[in-house]
């Protein structure tokens, strides 16, 4: 049940922040915002590091060095999103990445990449991600009703013959 809570809590913050970078992002530049967020980040994470007196940072020489790439891969993730949000807005934004972000869970699941445990691949982890896709293809094409309704003022079962 904790696991659940902590994936609400991330999903609810990562909608949150890549709005809210979006928006940031509007005013000061892309390249601005992702620098000023994960520069707060950094600032954030280190003043608890050293709040809870976490020794473990000593370690950091038995962890694989290609994991250190993380941060870079942050600075990837917050440029892209601002630019898909931006782009796509912020729904349809999320949805593509979250069925992305699934699609790369289910290979390293599958797999075993990076030390994980290899988890089959089964039929239903296939129709899950399927009616994920389905459902942002729905949701496109909903978007585009909406604003062919927008531009003309007209229903599409009201228009004329």
């Amino acid at each position: 049940m904790q696991g659940i809570l902590f994936g609400v809590i991330a999903g609810i913050f990562i909608s949150l922040q890549t709005v809210f970078n979006a928006q940031v992002g509007e005013k000061v530049g892309s390249w601005a915002t992702t620098s000023l967020v994960l520069g707060l980040g950094f600032v954030s994470s280190f003043t608890m590091f050293v709040i809870m007196d976490d020794t473990s940072l000593l370690s950091i020489g038995q962890v694989n060095k290609w994991y250190l790439s993380s941060g870079v891969l942050g600075v990837v993730l917050v440029y892209c999103i601002m630019q898909a949000i931006r782009l796509l807005g912020p729904a349809y934004a999320i949805c593509v990445v979250l069925v992305a972000q699934l699609t790369m869970a289910v290979l390293i699941d599958t797999f075993g990449w990076f030390g994980f445990a290899k988890i089959p691949f089964s039929i239903n982890k296939l129709i899950g991600i399927s009616i994920m896709l389905a459902g942002i293809i729905v949701f496109k094409l909903k978007k585009k009703s909406n604003t062919k309704i927008a531009k003309t003022g007209v229903l599409p079962d009201e228009a004329p013959m």
